[in-house]
């Protein structure tokens, strides 16, 4: 369905980037993706006309909110699990402000999320910025952390800085940070034990992999991103899917600037690591991804393997470009950091991310999680 611009929007067209223009562009997208239940997209922006003249924003429906936040992961071209971007929960809690009470909704979109291992793809929308009344941040990367990740020091000393002081030992679960305001100081909430699924790693052919201790969280729950919406900004909307294995095998516990554990790995598999053309950090990079998979299987946990997500992403190209929609990747994060060349996303081009602000997507805080983010 296309839906004709009234002789009133053709004269008061707004400027480009303005809230105006950007919640256009988001209205008559919602409107054309749901023509029965969207009802008449100028109708519609007069009242957001009036209501950005009056308040310098608007408030979205329930359903543009679900329909902005799908849209916003099927944008997001970092992503390469986005085939179920239709089946995202998506929880308003936008009448929450208080650190106290989002702490607690954090909480609950973990047990939810966990769902018993079964994890379901779920964002929670908090409080959005408003002219002169900024919202509260989350300020960790993820709902669930440990303090000894190098990527989380600065994360670490902020928690502890504001008065937690951990149990100093490995995979240490960080609190929750929630600042209210940029001049003031963070709020630190624990995370209760039940909220955290962790597993513990094991190998399905080494039985001593077990002694090294390793274990990780199941839920990736991204925080530091803010969902932007046809204009309007929810700082604070933590957003989960669930893992790929090389995420966790590859990066988080595989990088030399994270965990840095095929060393560890080699050693338990008595591997020659005198000559790097022994290729002892691709076999213990294997090993490692192996057990990953293995101890999330036997434990019941979702998660996917990067050959089955590959063809999934395909998939999900093949049926965006049904409906006529360009699907933006970025090919160094789509491209599996594991045996790239032997899965099918590594032999191709893909849709240039795009670079303006766009009706629906997420988008990373800054450093300081207060400056504007364009």
């Amino acid at each position: 369905m296309i839906f004709q611009r009234t002789a009133l929007a053709r004269r008061r067209r707004p400027a480009p980037g303005s809230t105006l223009a950007a919640a256009e562009s988001f209205i008559r997208q919602f409107a054309a993706e749901n023509p029965q239940t969207a009802g008449d997209p100028d109708r519609r922006l007069r009242e957001v006309r009036r209501a950005v003249e009056s308040y310098g924003t608007y408030e979205h429906t329930t359903e543009e909110l679900a329909f902005g936040a799908r849209v916003a992961w099927r944008n997001a071209a970092r992503c390469i699990g986005r085939l179920y971007w239709r089946s995202l929960v998506v929880r308003d809690l936008r009448h929450l402000r208080h650190p106290d009470d989002i702490a607690d909704e954090c909480v609950q979109h973990l047990r939810t999320a966990t769902n018993g291992g079964r994890i379901r793809p779920l964002v929670s929308v908090f409080a959005p910025d408003r002219p002169d009344r900024p919202a509260a941040r989350l300020l960790s990367e993820q709902l669930v952390r440990y303090a000894d990740d190098p990527l989380s020091a600065k994360r670490a000393a902020l928690a502890q800085e504001s008065g937690w002081k951990g149990d100093k030992e490995e995979f240490d679960v960080l609190p929750l940070l929630v600042q209210s305001a940029p001049d003031r100081a963070p709020d630190w909430y624990p995370l209760p034990e039940d909220a955290v699924l962790q597993v513990p790693l094991r190998h399905p052919e080494h039985p001593g992999f077990a002694a090294l201790g390793l274990r990780w969280y199941a839920v990736p729950a991204v925080s530091d991103m803010t969902l932007r919406i046809g204009g309007v900004d929810y700082p604070a909307a933590p957003f989960n899917g669930w893992y790929m294995g090389t995420e966790i095998g590859s990066r988080n516990l595989g990088d030399a600037d994270r965990y840095d554990l095929l060393p560890a790995v080699a050693a338990l598999f008595d591997l020659d690591t005198a000559s790097d053309r022994s290729l002892w950090r691709d076999r213990a990079l294997v090993e490692l991804n192996l057990a990953v998979l293995h101890s999330f299987q036997q434990d019941g946990v979702t998660m996917a393997d990067h050959h089955t997500e590959s063809a999934r992403f395909l998939a999900h190209i093949e049926r965006e470009r049904r409906h006529g929609r360009p699907v933006p990747a970025d090919w160094s994060w789509i491209v599996p950091p594991l045996s790239g060349s032997a899965t099918p996303v590594f032999h191709r081009y893909y849709d240039a991310p795009d670079a303006s602000p766009g009706p629906a997507l997420l988008r990373r805080l800054p450093e300081d999680p207060w400056a504007p983010l364009d």
